[in-house]
């Protein structure tokens, strides 16, 4: 029993890019917090030669570009302005667990081709009562009955159950039940650590790291990760690949730290997911079977919600990095991580709607995301000739559109 760990960064992104410098990476983006899937405005371009309204009024004042910001990365297009306009698509995207080349394919319904055949379904086998330990206080906090959890947690902990002194740790900890003790609470977090329990190792390790309601002490911090890292704690194991790749920069740290990211991908961490298809596409001398399965992570940490593996997956796809090139799907994880707000993945996003890569060519989509992305910082030469280039009318509706998303955020 231990309740769901709280994760802790340690410069991700930075670590992993500073020990990879010697490969070819692709483009890391900032994340994005936002849950919105839709575009709001941008739903049928403007006929050539029809106008908008007379009143509609442009708000592009924070779309002035900064001379100080970054220019943007380098463009993944290539097709020529060859396709007609479309439909801006407004429909919330859900890619696969992983993208195929042949979208046509359907899996078996299963069940359903048996039903078709006349074949009787074989009974389902009788569910085995269980036998395991059943831990009351747990089961109160699994249902959000803190004080009652508390009341059964702590006459356990008292009697040293470690298990029972990490949830009395978290109950004091968020104040669910009882009144926030965050002192109190990391003297039960030690206890626990102490009698073994893996979660309260790796939280009593950030206790230390933080120095709060603790003398802070980073050399004790390190030695607790590493043994809640060697006791399988998932978020543990990565901060350990962390730590290694900050105290290794290069390739001999980024080996070391290697199975610790894998085994904390394993256990479902996003960020360790990605971590882990970088490292199998870039570094050398790894076995064959494990750089084929490089997307494969990519694709793990994408559907977990992490917008730069989305980012990422779109590129992967479009430039055939990892696997056969799929630039219908690319297009669809790039919008992904768009709509999450990356704002990396939005620059793209207007160059491949300019080069109809993975869609249909819409200016006026592409004119929304270049003024999105470059309200955000992100400068790029080349999106703004287009956009000087195009209809005042449609440079109108992509500013409208713009808007319309900067309020629904």
């Amino acid at each position: 029993m231990s309740p769901k760990p709280r994760f802790r960064h340690r410069s991700f992104l930075a670590l992993l890019a500073a020990g990879l410098v010697t490969f070819p990476l692709l483009a890391v983006a900032q994340s994005g917090t936002g849950d919105d899937t839709s575009l709001p405005g941008v739903t049928t371009p403007a006929e050539k030669g029809a106008r908008p309204d007379d009143n509609a009024q442009p708000d592009d004042s924070s779309a002035a570009a900064d001379k100080d910001v970054p220019q943007s990365n380098q463009s993944i297009v290539t097709r020529p302005l060859n396709a007609d306009v479309n439909t801006f698509k407004t429909e919330k995207i859900q890619p696969s667990a992983e993208p195929k080349a042949d979208s046509n394919i359907k899996p078996s319904a299963g069940v359903g081709v048996f039903e078709r055949m006349g074949a009787k379904l074989p009974d389902l086998p009788p569910e085995k009562p269980y036998a395991g330990k059943v831990d009351d206080a747990y089961g109160a906090f699994q249902r959000g009955y803190y004080l009652t959890a508390f009341q059964r947690a702590l006459p356990r902990a008292q009697l040293g159950d470690p298990a029972a002194q990490t949830l009395i740790a978290e109950l004091m900890t968020q104040g669910l039940g009882v009144k926030r003790d965050t002192k109190d609470a990391a003297f039960w977090y030690s206890k626990a650590a102490e009698g073994g329990d893996a979660t309260a190792m790796f939280k009593y390790a950030l206790v230390l790291m933080e120095g709060r309601d603790v003398p802070r002490d980073q050399k004790k911090a390190d030695q607790w990760m590493r043994k809640a890292a060697d006791a399988g704690q998932a978020s543990a194991e990565f901060n350990v690949a962390q730590m290694i790749t900050a105290e290794k920069p290069g390739l001999k740290g980024l080996q070391m730290a290697l199975p610790y990211y894998e085994k904390s991908a394993e256990q479902g961490i996003a960020d360790a997911q990605y971590a882990v298809s970088q490292l199998y596409l870039n570094l050398p001398d790894l076995p064959p079977e494990k750089k084929a399965r490089a997307r494969e992570w990519l694709s793990r940490a994408a559907n977990a919600g992490f917008d730069t593996a989305q980012l990422d997956m779109g590129i992967w796809l479009i430039n055939g990095t990892g696997g056969n090139q799929d630039l219908e799907n690319g297009f669809n994880w790039m919008r992904v991580a768009a709509y999450r707000g990356n704002v990396v993945a939005q620059n793209k996003l207007a160059h491949l709607y300019i080069n109809a890569i993975g869609t249909k060519q819409d200016p006026v989509a592409a004119a929304t995301w270049y003024v999105i992305s470059r309200r955000a910082g992100l400068r790029d030469p080349e999106l703004e000739d287009f956009y000087q280039g195009i209809e005042d009318y449609q440079q109108k509706a992509a500013i409208e559109a713009a808007n319309k998303y900067r309020r629904a955020r």
